[in-house]
């Protein structure tokens, strides 16, 4: 069992909520979030994600949200994981933290989808984007969502809390950073309406696909979810194609290697086709969410530097913050 989690307490825990006992517990490596664990209990299979210990950003790792979010998106048609419990009683495992369902299917870490054929990439790639267009097809406030976030301003709000974050962060100078960030500040999307629940950091790495079809079967990570613009998470998604595989597996300059992947432009072009927005994606969505994972990233070297960071490659990773910038930069050059 992990040493990471008090599994005695835990363990009590799942029995005082009729969950049964604990059979088996592991910490799923990797990952810059929330911690996560595989367990069965009671002859089940779930998984556990809690709050990182030690110092966070105001806001972040908000698992109190992801299982509010999962309650809401399990009674519709977009494909998560059943949530089954919370608990906000820090003395059992010091966080926050809840249980959900484990579902049985196939995770791709890298984005090239290597070992699969032309056919099958494209296929999990326009999957991809149906289901992120079913995502923001959903109306808030009928599942119980209106009130998940502000329905309007959300480039500026998004924008301000951002940059905070990153004039916040000490002891880092990324001067490519600071151009993105006053060029976005005087492009920043005008409020046309639009308003969606956004994942946040939607991206292939954060799907479950059926164990055999190219289907997507679940979304995972929903800790940056809130209301907000669907062009952000279109914009988000499309990094893919705008970074490169030493970039946190981009997919930019790949040949053969990723041959049945659609373009980001036929990508886009199937995501519009499914959604019920017309209007189109812009430069400046794709430097937004640049900008965006670019001050993630700044948080990750921040908690590598304060020694709480929840992956081993945190002081590996930092650096991107200036990498994914610079791509933002050729954005709007």
């Amino acid at each position: 069992m992990s040493a990471a989690i008090d599994t005695a307490a835990f363990a009590g825990w799942l029995r005082a909520n009729d969950l049964g006992d604990l059979e088996t517990i592991e910490a799923i490596a990797g990952g810059q979030s929330n911690p996560t664990f595989f367990l069965r209990a009671g002859g089940k299979a779930y998984v556990l994600r809690k709050k990182p210990g030690g110092p966070i950003l105001k806001g972040a790792h908000a698992v109190d949200r992801e299982y509010r979010v999962l309650t809401a998106l399990s009674q519709t048609k977009v494909p998560v994981p059943e949530p089954v419990a919370f608990c906000d009683d820090t003395a059992v495992l010091g966080t926050e933290f809840y249980l959900m369902e484990r579902l049985e299917g196939r995770v791709f870490h890298d984005a090239s989808l290597p070992g699969l054929d032309p056919d099958e990439r494209r296929a999990i790639y326009l999957s991809m984007a149906e289901t992120l267009a079913r995502l923001h097809a959903v109306r808030p406030d009928e599942v119980g969502l209106g009130d998940y976030g502000r329905p309007t301003g959300y480039f500026g709000r998004q924008y301000r809390r951002w940059l905070s974050q990153w004039q916040a962060a000490e002891g880092m100078d990324i001067p490519e950073l600071d151009r993105l960030a006053a060029w976005l500040g005087d492009h920043l999307p005008e409020d046309d309406g639009q308003v969606a629940i956004v994942h946040g950091d939607y991206r292939i790495g954060n799907l479950i696909y059926h164990p055999t079809e190219p289907e997507v079967v679940g979304i995972l990570d929903w800790e940056l979810s809130t209301l907000g613009h669907p062009l952000a998470d279109l914009g988000f998604c499309c990094m893919a194609w705008r970074t490169t595989p030493e970039e946190y597996g981009g997919i930019r300059g790949l040949g053969a290697e990723a041959e049945g992947i659609p373009s980001r432009k036929d990508f886009v072009a199937h995501y519009m086709g499914h959604a019920i927005s017309a209007a189109p994606l812009a430069p400046v969505h794709e430097a937004f969410a640049l900008f965006r994972f670019a001050v993630i990233f700044v948080g990750i070297a921040e908690r590598a530097r304060q020694g709480n960071a929840a992956g081993a490659e945190a002081e590996r990773l930092a650096p991107l913050a200036g990498r994914f910038a610079a791509r933002g930069l050729e954005l709007i050059a």
